[in-house]
């Protein structure tokens, strides 16, 4: 078979590119299938906020060059109040960061093939020994990687990936000049990513202003279809409804003109992942899902993930007998549960009980949050349920019992609130 690789990878998002990137730097032969042609690209994969932080570009060595503003602080708002917090970050040109990657994985050796579209696993005895793109072509190699997103069109039909449509988030996203980003009884978004929790918006989401330098943003919202967002949804609406709505409210906005041909839309399903791998095969970024539940960060998560599938390629593939059962790909999952996502369940399941909460109640959480040390906070958003104590109060004992009874499952009396919330907290934990 003369159209061989050590490795293919289905997708030239940021997790597939820096997968090929990792492993053609080890000097591993590598090939990218991208559903795109390569005139433009990326065109209709261009739907990121692409907000990141240092961590991730130092981790990567992404260059300055794909940044649109540096940022030093990250806002949360609430329908009445905000909190702003000291924190680098960087908002990237997506479609930049993505030419990037792809360029300097070429540099390193990689091969890539645009308009070539992945259809199916290529299997032997139950091992996937390739793929088919583009309605009967082939390739071979010793192991695959899925990186296309919620296609998934290899981890689907090997049962690696399970998405569900209750579970997806979609989004929408403009960029704008002429945003007040400085407005009189508003917080100061210059240099700023802020977040915004306001059902009245975006039901059962979030919205976000991310400045780009001057008076221009990326201004957008996104919610997981789910029965939070159903729950407090207006009739007819609209993710794009939601969104003119917001403009049109808001008065950060009275003065902003969309800037032609900057229009994002995105979708990403926010649950816990599925098996992640199996023989000769690992699924990375948003097939698995990746994105960070709590605030919808992917970016790094993904880059991560193509960063831990490549180390366990490498480690398959390295000694003279190479080695891509199941069992070696196994480290994949290991390295993705304890550095990609750690505490992945916990994080998903204090999400959920943040958009369970009500308007007011997010007023009150800003009100914490500004009165709330740092290592609490740090705490906090590192996934840890004691530390989420310090945020709660006796007025939300009965939302804490209603999530414990619908997201749990657990059928208890009315008289038993302190072992709906036991069972929350055991859930947050872990230990169930």
């Amino acid at each position: 078979m003369d159209d061989r690789y050590d490795v293919v990878v289905a997708g030239a998002g940021p997790a597939g590119a820096q997968c090929a990137r990792d492993l053609a730097g080890r000097d591993y032969d590598v090939l990218v299938l991208e559903t795109e042609s390569e005139e433009g690209f990326p065109r209709q994969s261009n739907k990121s906020t692409a907000g990141t932080f240092p961590s991730m570009m130092a981790a990567f060595s992404v260059p300055d060059e794909v940044v649109m503003n540096f940022t030093d602080t990250v806002v949360l708002e609430s329908p009445n109040d905000h909190t702003v917090q000291e924190q680098a970050g960087a908002v990237m040109d997506f479609a930049d960061f993505k030419r990037f990657l792809v360029r300097d994985g070429r540099e390193r050796g990689a091969d890539y093939r645009f308009d070539a579209r992945v259809s199916a696993p290529i299997t032997e005895d139950g091992d996937v020994v390739g793929v088919e793109f583009n309605g009967g072509e082939q390739v071979f190699a010793d192991i695959a990687v899925d990186a296309t997103g919620p296609s998934a069109p290899l981890a689907g039909e090997l049962g690696v990936s399970d998405l569900e449509r209750g579970r997806q988030a979609i989004g929408i996203e403009y960029e704008f000049e002429g945003v007040s980003v400085d407005h009189p009884g508003y917080a100061d978004l210059t240099d700023s990513m802020m977040l915004r929790l306001d059902h009245d918006l975006a039901p059962g989401g979030y919205s976000w202003v991310f400045h780009t330098g001057g008076d221009t943003a990326k201004v957008g919202l996104c919610y997981i279809q789910n029965s939070y967002h159903r729950d407090r949804a207006r009739d007819g609406m609209t993710v794009d409804g939601y969104l003119d709505y917001w403009l049109e409210t808001d008065p950060r906005f009275e003065s902003a003109t969309k800037l032609e041909g900057k229009q994002h839309r995105g979708s990403a399903h926010i649950q816990p992942p599925g098996q992640l791998y199996t023989d000769s095969f690992m699924a990375i970024g948003d097939t698995v899902p990746t994105v960070d539940p709590l605030w919808g960060e992917g970016i790094h998560k993904g880059m991560k993930s193509a960063r831990a599938a490549a180390v366990t390629a490498d480690a398959a593939l390295t000694p003279r007998e190479p080695d891509t059962s199941a069992e070696a790909m196994s480290t994949y999952a290991d390295l993705w549960h304890s550095e990609v996502a750690p505490k992945a369940r916990t994080r998903l399941l204090m999400t959920e009980l943040l958009y369970y909460a009500p308007n007011e109640r997010y007023d009150q959480l800003m009100a914490d949050l500004n009165a709330t040390d740092q290592d609490t906070l740090a705490a906090v958003n590192g996934g840890n349920p004691l530390a989420m104590r310090e945020l709660l109060h006796l007025s939300d004992f009965p939302m804490l019992v209603d999530f414990a009874r619908e997201r749990l499952d657990y059928h208890l009396p009315t008289q038993s609130p302190r072992a709906a919330v036991s069972a929350l907290y055991s859930a947050l934990l872990g230990r169930r």
